[in-house]
Parts: structure tokens; sequence; C-alpha cells
């Protein structure tokens, strides 16, 4: 087995589920909004330090982008996440608003 494709998922701190797979494209991280925008969720962004990633409380970038439509906009506002935070991790979630929970929620760059 291959274990330099993955990674070494004992001993390094993973983020969320999809952190045990190979790093997302920007194609797939665009996949990911458009399944969020298809489902009606709210997209959100949340940052953090990655001293505090693993013990904190995420901050948000901004309020969730309820009903959001346009992946332009989400996209930008990642972009603008990045920008202001270089050295932060970065998560996309997607709020249910009927469900009252999170429907998806993943890494999009690591700090």
């Amino acid at each position: 087995m291959n274990t330099g494709i993955v990674g070494d998922y004992q001993t390094k701190a993973q983020l969320e589920t999809f952190s045990y797979l190979p790093k997302f494209t920007a194609e797939d991280v665009q996949k990911q909004i458009a399944y969020i925008i298809a489902n009606s969720w709210s997209p959100a962004i949340e940052h953090e330090h990655p001293s505090n990633s693993m013990d904190h409380y995420w901050t948000m970038w901004k309020l969730p982008f309820f009903g959001e439509t346009n992946m332009g906009n989400v996209l930008t506002e990642l972009e603008a996440c990045r920008r202001a935070y270089p050295d932060h991790h970065l998560r996309l979630s997607g709020y249910d608003s009927y469900r009252q929970s999170q429907g998806v929620s993943f890494g999009v760059y690591e700090g």
C-alpha cells in the first residue's frame, strides 16, 4: 500500500473527513460549492490559525451567505478571506436551514 499519497493519518491532525483524501483542486472546490447551492444550503466561510484549529471554535468570515446562488460570489469571498488571513486554515460549510445543521463542511486552504 502506498501511504505517501494519502499521508500519515495516525500522527497528522486532520481538519475533517475530506482531509484523508488528496487535496481538493480548484475544480473540486467549485463542484462542492455547486452542490451546496444546488441543495439551497447557505455557504459560510470560517478561518482559524493552525495553532488554534483543534481547540477553538473557528471564526466566521462575515455571516453565512443566506440565499446565495452565485458560485462566483462564494469564490470571491474565499479569496478575500485568504488574502486577509494567509496563514490561517479556511473551511467552507453549507448550512441546511430545514434540518438546522451543516450539510457539508470541508477545508479549502491550509495555513
